[in-house]
C-alpha cells in the first residue's frame, strides 16, 4: 500500500467525528432560537391583550366617559390647527413679488370736481401662493383711490387695488394719500394756433392764416386752473398738404410758461381750415469775392451758369430779398478754375429751384494804376456837426490792382473813399480812411494814405444830417 492511501486511510474517522459535531451544535442552535421566539411572542400577546382589557375598561367606565371624549377633542383639535399653522409658515411655495409704477386711477365726479394731489403711480407687493402670485402680477390690475361721496376741500384716503383676484394678498406703497378736490367752474377764452409737423412739409409751400370754426371756446376747471392759463391753441398738422385743406385740430390749453394745463375744454377739437401757397420770387445771384489772388495774377473773368434763382417763402420775407450772394475765396485760385459753389439762402427763405452753381474763373497778369482826386465823403455824422479839412483838402488817390482791361474801366468817381463819424468830437478830430471794395473781385482798390484830419465845429448843420464844409457829404 502506497503512502498516499495510508494517509487517506487516516483521515476518514477524523472528519466523521467532525461532521457529527456540527450537527448537534446547529440542532441545539436551532432549539435555543425556536425557545426564544416563542418567548417573545408569547410576551407580546401577553401585552396587547393587557393593553386591550384596559382600553376596554376605560372606556367603558361611565365615570371616565366625560373625561375620555374632552380629551380627545382636544387632541382632534390641536392636529387640526397645528397642520394649519405650520402650512401657513413652511410651504415652500409661498412668495412676494413686487410691482412698481403700477396706475392708480381715481373714482369721483370729475364733472363737478377737479383733482389734485393723487399720485398717478404707486407700487405693491403681492403675497401669497406662487402661482397666485404669477397670476395676479399678469393681471391688469389697478391702484383704485375711491374718493365718492367726498365733497370739496383737502382729504386722506386709503388707497385699494382692483383686478388682481383674491387668492393674493396686497400691500400698497404709499397706502394712504392726502388729495384735494376743488369745484369747477367755466371761463372763454379765445383761441390761437400753432402749426405742427412744419419739417414734413414741402418747403416750396406756406401756410397762410387759417379760418376757424368759431374764435372762442370754453374751458371748464377749477378757478386756479383757469387763472394759470395764458392761452388755447389749436394743433394744425400741416405734414404732406400741397394745397388748402381743412382738418379737425386738436385744442390744449397752456400757461404762460407755453407748458400745458390739464382742464376741460369744450370742444376739444375745432374745424380749420388753412390756405397754403407757394410765393417765390426770381432775384440775381451775384458773386461775392474775398482775398487776392496769388502770384501777380488778377482775376479777368467771372461768369456762371446761372444768373437768377428762385426763392421761396413768406411774401413778407421775400419782398426784403433783392439777390442772393455767392462767395469765393480768392486766395485759393492759382489757374483758371471751374468751381461749384453752395447757394447759402437769405433768413426766412424755405428753399430755392437751385442749390448750386459751377463758376468759371479766368485769370491774367495782375497791373496797378493809381487814380487822383477821389472825393472823401463821411458817414454817422449823428450829431450833424460842421467840419472841414484844416487845408481844404477834400480828395486823396487810390490804386487800383487789376487786370490791365478791367483797371482801365474805373474812374476816380466810382470809387467811394469815407470817415466815420460816428465818435466825432468838436475840435480836431484824426479818422481812418476806409474804401467800399467792389465785391466783383475783378479789381481791388489800396489807399495811398491811411487817415484824415477834419475840424468839428459844436455847430450842428440844420439842413442836413451830414457835416458841410469843403468836405463831401456822404
Amino acid at each position: 500500500m502506497s503512502e498516499r492511501n495510508r494517509r487517506n486511510d487516516t483521515n476518514k474517522p477524523v472528519d466523521a467525528n467532525k461532521t457529527q459535531l456540527a450537527n448537534q451544535i446547529a440542532s441545539q442552535s436551532q432549539k435555543v432560537a425556536n425557545s426564544t421566539y416563542q418567548h417573545i411572542e408569547d410576551t407580546l400577546i401577553r401585552l396587547i391583550r393587557w393593553f386591550s382589557a384596559a382600553i376596554d375598561k376605560t372606556l367603558f367606565n361611565r365615570r371616565l366617559t366625560k373625561i375620555v371624549s374632552l380629551a380627545l377633542a382636544i387632541a382632534l383639535y390641536l392636529v387640526v390647527n397645528l397642520d394649519s399653522n405650520l402650512s401657513l409658515y413652511t410651504n415652500p411655495l409661498t412668495t412676494a413679488k413686487v410691482l412698481r409704477n403700477v396706475s392708480v386711477t381715481a373714482k369721483y365726479n370729475t364733472d363737478t370736481f377737479e383733482l389734485s394731489g393723487l399720485p398717478s403711480l404707486a407700487d405693491i407687493t403681492i403675497t401669497g401662493d406662487a402661482t397666485n402670485v404669477t397670476s395676479a402680477s399678469n393681471a391688469k390690475g389697478v391702484v383704485v383711490a375711491d374718493l365718492e361721496g367726498l365733497t370739496e376741500g383737502t382729504h386722506q384716503v386709503k388707497l385699494t387695488t382692483e383686478g388682481f383676484g383674491d387668492s393674493v394678498s396686497i400691500k400698497i406703497d404709499p397706502s394712504n394719500v392726502y388729495i384735494t378736490l376743488k369745484k369747477k367752474t367755466t371761463r372763454q377764452f379765445d383761441l390761437t394756433y400753432d402749426f405742427i409737423n412744419q419739417d414734413k412739409m414741402d418747403s416750396i409751400f406756406s401756410v397762410s392764416e387759417p379760418v376757424f370754426e368759431y374764435q372762442k371756446v370754453n374751458v371748464r376747471a377749477s378757478k386756479d386752473t383757469l387763472d394759470s392759463i395764458a392761452f388755447v391753441k389749436a394743433l394744425i398738422d400741416v405734414a404732406g398738404q400741397t394745397g388748402d385743406f381743412t382738418q379737425e385740430a386738436k385744442l390744449i390749453a397752456y400757461d404762460s410758461s407755453g407748458q400745458p394745463v390739464n382742464a376741460d375744454i369744450f370742444p376739444n377739437t375745432i374745424n380749420v381750415t388753412v390756405p397754403v401757397t407757394s410765393p417765390n420770387k426770381t432775384v440775381p445771384i451775384e458773386i461775392e469775392v474775398s482775398g487776392t489772388v496769388p502770384e501777380g495774377l488778377a482775376i479777368s473773368e467771372i461768369t456762371t451758369d446761372q444768373q437768377t434763382v428762385t426763392i421761396y417763402g413768406s411774401e413778407s420775407v421775400l419782398g426784403q430779398i433783392d439777390k442772393v450772394i455767392v462767395t469765393l475765396n480768392a486766395t485759393t485760385i492759382t489757374k483758371d478754375s471751374t468751381l461749384l459753389r453752395p447757394i447759402t439762402l437769405p433768413a426766412g427763405v424755405n428753399s430755392s429751384n437751385i442749390n448750386q452753381i459751377t463758376i468759371n474763373v479766368k485769370l491774367d497778369e495782375g497791373t496797378s494804376k493809381t487814380l487822383d482826386n477821389v472825393n472823401i465823403y463821411f458817414r454817422n455824422n449823428i450829431n450833424n456837426y460842421k467840419a472841414s479839412h484844416p487845408e481844404n483838402k477834400s480828395t486823396t488817390s487810390v490804386t487800383v490792382y487789376g487786370t490791365e482791361e478791367n483797371i482801365a474801366k474805373i474812374t476816380a468817381d466810382m470809387i467811394y473813399v469815407y470817415v466815420d463819424m460816428k465818435d466825432a468830437k468838436p475840435g480836431l478830430n484824426e479818422f481812418t480812411l476806409m474804401v467800399d471794395q467792389p465785391t466783383d473781385g475783378l479789381v481791388k482798390y489800396n489807399l495811398t494814405e491811411s487817415t484824415y484830419t477834419l475840424n468839428v465845429l459844436g455847430e450842428q448843420n440844420p439842413e442836413t444830417n451830414e457835416s458841410g464844409g469843403d468836405v463831401n457829404n456822404g
